[in-house]
């Protein structure tokens, strides 16, 4: 059967609507649609901001410093990603029941140094992630496209990502699994690639602190882009949480006008107090402002 492919009318018109329901996190049943299960936020890790990639330790400091669970990475590698050995997989999934935390999501940071955008490995790389996140019962892969994956002003490699997108988008929308674009491109950059790709199973996982950085309207993007967001990333890079440049307080009014309820995984950039005491700092101020129940 054809794929149908989504208009630019039908994608901004979604997005810059209200949706109702919730937005996906774990425990909802697939990302692809809203869910009315979560009715709050959950706030998870970086295994890496903990320095416990792909590590099943990661769960039990995130247990220590307060924390709902964890984002785990894939790893790095040429050709075998550390989380694709099905025998770790199988001790983070025991790490994270015995410490009785949750997997927030998976994340394939190696992108940012083998670009999705251009190298063959990573089409390959991609398609079985999605066969390890269905594995673990996850439902969102964090795409990166940061330093040598960078998209911007790079109309070529959007142009081949889409087309690696349209490939696999398929697989993703069969597993359930959305996979999240986090990027340096802005909100209408990622609505663009959204449409031209076509499936519901392309989102953006968004990061408050980079759309930031990159200087663009983060609360304005947030509202734009609604149900295309995945996930979000928790991050000041001036200082702790509450102390800094991000508004979380008007993150929260944008994340009630579109409806999101679940994750927000803290990538710390900033540690002052040492990376378990700031983390538990910013957790402790994430909770006043996205509540468990909300």
């Amino acid at each position: 059967m054809e794929r149908e492919y989504l208009s630019r009318r039908q994608v901004l018109g979604a997005a810059a609507g209200v949706v109702a329901g919730v937005s996906l996190g774990v425990g909802c049943k697939s990302p692809l649609r809203r869910d009315g299960s979560a009715k709050g936020f959950k706030i998870g890790v970086c295994d890496w901001t903990i320095g416990k990639r792909s590590n099943p330790g990661s769960f039990e400091m995130a247990k220590r410093i307060g924390l709902d669970g964890v984002q785990g990475d894939f790893g790095s590698g040429d050709k075998d990603l550390q989380l694709f050995d099905k025998e770790l997989q199988a001790r983070i999934l025991a790490a994270a029941a015995k410490q009785e935390m949750e997997i927030a999501s998976l994340a394939m940071g190696n992108l940012n140094n083998v670009p999705y955008k251009s190298d063959p490995r990573t089409e390959g790389w991609v398609s079985q992630a999605i066969d390890v996140a269905k594995a673990m019962g996850q439902k969102i892969i964090l795409m990166a496209f940061f330093g040598n994956g960078d998209l911007r002003n790079d109309p070529k490699g959007t142009d081949e990502v889409v087309k690696r997108f349209r490939k696999v988008a398929p697989k993703a929308e069969d597993a359930g699994v959305a996979l999240g674009i986090e990027s340096w491109l802005s909100a209408e950059e990622h609505l663009t690639i959204i449409e031209q790709v076509g499936s519901p199973a392309i989102k953006v996982y968004y990061d408050v602190a980079n759309a930031n950085k990159a200087g663009y309207d983060i609360y304005k993007e947030i509202r734009q882009l609604g149900r295309h967001i995945c996930q979000f990333h928790a991050k000041d890079y001036d200082n702790l949480y509450g102390r800094g440049t991000i508004a979380f307080e008007e993150v929260r009014k944008a994340m009630d006008d579109i409806a999101y309820r679940g994750w927000l995984v803290m990538e710390g950039t900033k540690m002052p107090l040492g990376v378990e005491e700031s983390c538990r700092y910013d957790c402790e101020y994430l909770r006043t402002v996205f509540p468990p129940k909300a």
